[in-house]
This record gives structure tokens, sequence and C-alpha cells, in this order.
């Protein structure tokens, strides 16, 4: 049986083989040819066999079809006989998934563009498989510490390789603004770098910092890059623009935004911060803005507002928060998140764009069409999908990466805290008991963040991606007979993979 991540909903192995020679013959569809070139690339510089397209079916060894009878959008047929390989599908997501586990069938050293030979024997198996879940993502803070396009792209080929589909980029914080806004350049020049970074845990006394200023941003011709990569894989890219709290990067460089008028600065430690943007109507004008130059750079249908840990301490004193809480009739400061979300949210949908919020968007009433994406437990996504909005399970006990994944962490990387191994992660269930048949159907899927405030390298970031997000990739992917032992077997023959990639993986989950 191929040993395929994330494990297919249905494998047939027919006791026959299939010699792949030199030159390969390959037809496909015109709708699938980023399939095709993804795969055409894979072989030609993972080994010495020439891919030719041909025009006939009757000619090709790999054929990539459509097939109007397939349901699902990013279901795929993949049927290796002993004459030719063919993947069937009804758009061009399928077929890159059908790729992605043909890719997993052949050799390790492909990956590395080590394998010599002329011709490669694969085993002939009918694999029919679609996903459970229409959102599986992956989220990546780039505001803590920055990451450089190139290692945005492998995160990126992580994803890919495990048929995730969305990449939740998060580009702003309290830390640094990391997305050129041509309107306002000094979110960059200035919200893009902070003076220095806290040294050690946050709960260390006494504090000791760095001295050394830290920072970057991506133009929007290298984020127009990035998104037309993961657009070759697959992947939805959906940016996250933090409101109104996590915001003192953004004040640092627009203060007038704020609620008081002294001097912000970005911030040196982690943790949450009184300062957020003020309720005010230039704020939004100011946001709107930004947004406008956010679309433009991602197709995708929807934005991530945040909406988190946004303390309303400032709010209460302010005389311009209250003159719109007056104004509008808002009771409290929870109502007037409630406010500011909505506005937000209205000004997004006239330009057919949704937002995601984090749960704490529920406070003081939730806007008319937002998702809600859950992360303290799943609460926030009962109580969303009983009043039929959409929600995205990403709750901090399952799926925060950047949590320790064992329990000897003296013997580990620095991390926030918390506890997390990969049995936990596959266990995780986005559907919580408490929501009916019908309710459920508003659970779109799950995601794993990966926050980092303690992964100040790309090295790092890959050593809390693997293997835990294998484990969340088939927790997504796969409808049922999941089991823990089966998975730790294939994932031990996969590590053969990762390594082959150079990839900087956790291992001692085995011990």
């Amino acid at each position: 049986m191929p040993n395929i991540l994330p494990k297919p909903q249905s494998q047939q192995i027919i006791n026959k083989s299939l010699e792949l020679s030199s030159p390969i013959k390959l037809y496909a569809n015109n709708e699938f040819d980023l399939a095709a070139d993804f795969l055409t690339s894979f072989i030609t510089s993972g080994s010495g066999m020439e891919v030719m397209f041909v025009d006939q079916l009757k000619d090709a060894t790999i054929i990539l079809k459509y097939d109007e009878g397939i349901e699902n959008r990013e279901e795929y047929v993949l049927d290796i006989n002993e004459n030719r390989i063919k993947i069937l599908s009804k758009t061009n997501n399928g077929a890159f998934y059908g790729v992605q586990s043909l890719r997993q069938m052949l050799p390790f050293s492909f990956e590395s563009g080590n394998y010599s030979e002329k011709k490669v024997e694969l085993p002939c198996v009918v694999i029919n498989d679609k996903p459970r879940f229409s959102y599986r993502g992956m989220h990546l803070d780039v505001s803590r510490h920055f990451f450089k396009v190139e290692e945005v792209k492998k995160y990126i080929d992580h994803l890919a390789m495990l048929k995730f589909n969305t990449f939740h980029w998060h580009l702003t914080d309290d830390q640094g603004w990391r997305i050129e806004i041509k309107k306002y350049p000094k979110l960059t020049t200035t919200g893009g770098f902070r003076d220095e970074t806290l040294i050690g845990h946050y709960s260390q006394e006494p504090e000791q910092y760095d001295g050394q200023k830290y920072g970057g941003y991506y133009t929007q011709e290298e984020i127009k890059d990035v998104v037309a990569y993961a657009t070759k894989r697959s992947i939805t890219v959906i940016p996250e623009i933090e409101m109104p709290g996590h915001s003192l990067a953004a004040l640092s460089a627009y203060p007038e935004y704020g609620c008081v008028g002294n001097q912000y600065k970005s911030a040196t430690k982690w943790g949450i911060f009184d300062d957020i943007y003020c309720s005010k109507d230039s704020t939004f004008t100011f946001l709107e803005d930004i947004l406008d130059e956010v679309i433009a750079l991602f197709p995708s249908t929807y934005i991530h507002i945040g909406g988190d840990e946004a303390p309303k301490k400032r709010w209460e004193k302010c005389n311009e928060c209250q003159s719109v809480m007056n104004r509008e009739g808002i009771k409290n400061e929870h109502e007037l998140q409630s406010y500011f979300i909505t506005k937000i949210e209205k000004y997004l949908n006239g330009k057919g764009r949704q937002i995601i919020g984090w749960d704490e968007i529920l406070e003081g009433g939730l806007a008319p069409n937002a998702t809600v994406m859950s992360w303290r437990g799943d609460e926030g996504a009962i109580q969303a999908a009983k009043q039929h909005h959409n929600v995205i399970l990403t709750p901090n006990s399952h799926v925060y990466f950047d949590y320790y994944q064992s329990d000897d962490k003296d013997n580990e990387p620095l991390a926030i805290g918390g506890y997390l191994p990969l049995e936990k992660v596959y266990n995780f269930n986005p559907i919580s008991k408490e929501l009916s048949i019908e309710e459920s159907k508003y659970v779109l899927g799950g995601q794993a963040n990966i926050w980092t405030e303690y992964i100040p390298d790309f090295k790092q970031v890959e050593y809390m991606f693997f293997p835990r997000a294998i484990a969340l990739s088939e927790v997504l992917w796969t409808y049922d007979n999941l089991e823990y032992k089966d998975f730790i077997y294939r994932l031990s023959i996969f590590e053969d993979r990762l390594d082959t990639l150079k990839i900087n993986h956790f291992t001692k989950y085995k011990d």
C-alpha cells in the first residue's frame, strides 16, 4: 500500500507494476496547466528523465484529464496500471492533489534532484480521494519575527506537499508592520522596525533586551510574487491586517489614529498592549485606504481583520470614542468593538470581499457576514455556528504550533509555553459534539497557527511545523479510519522525504 500523507479516502492495490521510462509522454487538458507544469518540473529537476507534452491521449504515459462526473472541486482519481498513469479531476486543484499523491509514490531522491536513472517502477493502484473539509489552513506570523520571501515560498511548498489549501499570512502586529502601503509609506519605513527585542522568555525577571534594531517588510511586488507562487500550488493566501488592537507598529508611524497624543513605538516585547486604534471617523478612512491596497494585492475572498485582544482602556477615556458611542447609540465599549468590526466588514463586503476575525469579534454582537476563527477553545465556534455563521477551528489546545512538542522542555528550543504533542494534534476534531448535523455544516475546517515570538529563524519554524502539520493535514483531509499507530508508521517512512528535502523536523515523538 502506498504510504501517502494525508491518507487517501480509498486505495485499491493491484498486484502489478508500471515501468515509467524516459522520455515520459504527458497529456493534460488545458485547464490543468498548473498541475501539469508542477509535475513536469518535479520530474525533470528531480531525475534524469525527460517529459514531453503530447496532443493525443493514445500517445501518453501520464494523463491529466477533465472528468465532469467528479463532484467535489478538490477530488481526484489516481489510476496507475501497467501501461499508463491517469489523474482525473474536474479542477486544477483536484489534479494538483493527484500530482502530490503521485509525487509521494516516486523515490525520495526526486526531491533532491539525485535520481539519475532513466526509468522508475511504480505499483499499480487506484486511488479515489477528496478532502473532508474545504478550509485546510496554516498560519505564519511574520510580525514578531520576519522571514524572507524565499523562506515564505518554502513554507508554501510545505503546505502544497501536504494538500493544505490556505496560507494565512499574519502581516501586521504591535512588533512590526510588514506590507508596503504606498499611500502611507511610514507604515513600513517606521512601523516595519523596532528598536530592540526582548531576550529570553516574557516571564523572566529582570527583562533584558538585545539593543539591536530589528525589522523588514515586503514590497508590493514581493507580495504579488508570493501570491502568484502560491496560486501555482493551489493555495489561497489570506492576508491579516490587525485591528483595532495589535496596532502599535502602525500607530508608531501614524500616531494621529490612536486615542492619546503621545508618540507610540513598535513594541519591543510580547504581550497585549492598551494602545489600539481610535474609533473616530478618520481612522476608518485610514484603514479603508490600507485595505484598498491590500485588496489589489490579494485575490482571496477573505481578508482577515484580527479583532482579538483589544483592551478597551483607551476607548473608555477617549473623548472621540465616547462621542462616537453617543452619536451611534452604543451602550458600552464591547458594542463599540462590534461597531468597529461591522463598519470594516461593510466596507469590504462592498468590495466583494468577506472578513474573518478571531473569536473576540463575537463580543458586543457579531458582524452580519463574518466568519469566526475560534482560537480560545471551541466555544466561539459553537456560538457562531449556532448563529449560522461560518467558522474555522484553530484552538490553542490542539493547533498552536508555537507550543512545546516535548515535555522535556529543558532540551527543546525556547517556546512560549504549553505542551502540544503530536498525538494530541492527531486527535483534533474540528466539529464539536455540541453541534447538530445542520449546525456542523457551518464548520469550514481548521487551521494551525505558528506565532513567532520565540521563533527567530526559519529552521525553527520548520522544527515547530514538522511533523505536527502532517498530523493536521490528515485530520483535515481524511474522513475516517484514522489510527495513530498507522499514521506513525507512515510518518516514519515519510521522514526520509523530509531528510532528503533537508527539512529541520522534530523526531523525539518516537521515544
